[in-house]
């Protein structure tokens, strides 16, 4: 007889990956909007996270281990700690192969991104 259980799969614990906010000229935000652009615009508002986001957004493949990305002048468990920030704030997404982490920037997010700053169109 074996002593080994099923465990549940767990959902990811941010559903909604892509900022929904509209651009910035189109209408005042809602609460919940302003709350969303916010904690966005807060994650990347530290140079090593900005650094960190980028070195993800530009790498090759559209994905980036840990491994490559962690040369941003601080420690390792800084950069843990600031890409947790990033994830938290909806803007990566991550996925655990083996002893490593690779980090991914959804094409979503940074449509959603380039759609908040552009002026809203009269279409």
């Amino acid at each position: 007889m074996s002593n080994a259980k099923v465990l549940p799969l767990l959902e990811p614990a941010d559903e909604a990956v892509a900022p929904c906010c509209p651009p910035l000229t189109e209408r005042p935000f809602s609460a919940g909007e302003a709350e969303t652009a916010a904690r966005m615009f807060k994650a990347l508002g530290d140079p090593v996270r900005l650094r960190l986001f980028s070195a993800v957004a530009s790498h090759e493949g559209g994905e980036a281990c840990v491994c490559d990305i962690s040369d941003v002048g601080v420690s390792q468990p800084t950069v843990s700690h600031h890409l947790k920030k990033l994830k938290e704030a909806g803007l990566l997404t991550s996925e655990r192969r083996g002893t490593w982490v690779y980090y991914r920037v959804e094409p979503s997010v940074l449509a959603a991104m380039g759609k908040l700053l552009t002026t809203a169109s009269a279409t």
